[in-house]
């Protein structure tokens, strides 16, 4: 299994983040400590999260009490009760989503690609049943029909690597997140999109600060000209979807089973995470290609 190869490397990681996020947070903290502070680390506690989504199994519980328990005593000796551990997971969410902030995001490249897919929390037929994400979650609509629950927006670069990422409501606009500039803050050069980011106000306010939004014209639309390597690189975008893919399907970043939202946040921060560490990501491969007016590397 691919978490036995990986479990050191990330909790070395891990553990480094953790002593420097404990000298920094320690000193903000307001009341006295914890009178019985837990017997797994802060260290532990993430890495289990994390090797859970590359583990393959479907169920953290099940993942937890006949996996780590049984199998990896000798990594994790000072294991809690499931239930607890759950509560642990809750507890280090900043800390897990300030570990994927600084040390798990890739660099631009000046070729970059955006896009979103909808992360359903419940199936259609127990939309009005659920209450958990009451209140919280919306019900939206996608290529694949109407979900209730959230939108992931994620932007890569050429080699796969995530960049940044937004969670919305499920109703919520795609071109939202483009708009506020912490989105796209160390984005620069060309960004590919599909048709659903169509707007020349969002184009000429990325176009202001430095950014190229690239997008498909809709049939109803004045046709306009399009460079010969943009064409190409954006019948590429198709590996922004693939990313999509692996994130639900290796890092399991959607279930039905969540009963809480901020386990459902730390599900989908941990599954970023892992993201991060598979050995091969999805990437654009360059060839030299002459035309009359370019050469595209």
């Amino acid at each position: 299994m691919i978490i036995y190869s990986k479990v050191t490397e990330i909790f070395c990681l891990v553990d480094e983040f953790c002593k420097e996020y404990d000298q920094i947070v320690d000193k903000a903290l307001l009341g006295n400590p914890l009178k019985r502070p837990s017997i797994m680390s802060k260290s532990e506690v993430i890495t289990l999260t994390i090797l859970f989504q590359l583990s393959g199994f479907r169920t953290f519980k099940h993942f937890y009490i006949f996996y780590v328990q049984k199998h990896m005593k000798d990594d994790f000796p000072n294991t809690v009760s499931y239930n607890r551990s759950t509560e642990l997971v809750g507890q280090n969410l900043m800390a897990m989503s300030l570990f994927l902030k600084t040390c798990c995001l890739g660099d631009c490249t000046g070729i970059s690609f955006v896009d979103s897919t909808p992360v359903r929390v419940c199936k259609a037929k127990r939309i009005y049943n659920n209450k958990v994400f009451k209140g919280i979650a919306s019900t939206g609509k996608s290529t694949m029909g109407w979900f209730h629950g959230f939108k992931l927006h994620i932007v890569i670069n050429d080699k796969g690597e995530i960049l940044n990422f937004a969670i919305t409501q499920a109703n919520v606009d795609d071109r939202t997140p483009l708009k506020k500039k912490s989105f796209l803050d160390k984005i620069y050069g060309k960004l590919y999109a599909d048709k659903g980011y169509i707007g020349k106000d969002l184009m000429q306010f990325l176009f202001a600060d430095g950014l190229h939004l690239v997008t498909h014209i809709k049939n109803n639309m004045e046709n306009s000209l399009m460079t010969m390597s943009d064409k190409i690189l954006f019948r590429k975008r198709s590996v922004i979807e693939t990313v999509n893919d692996e994130l639900k399907n290796m890092c399991q970043i959607e279930h039905s089973r969540h009963r809480s939202f901020t386990n459902f946040l730390a599900n989908i921060v941990a599954g970023l995470i892992a993201y991060s560490f598979l050995p091969k990501k999805p990437s654009i491969k360059y060839q030299t290609i002459k035309t009359n007016q370019l050469t595209l590397y």
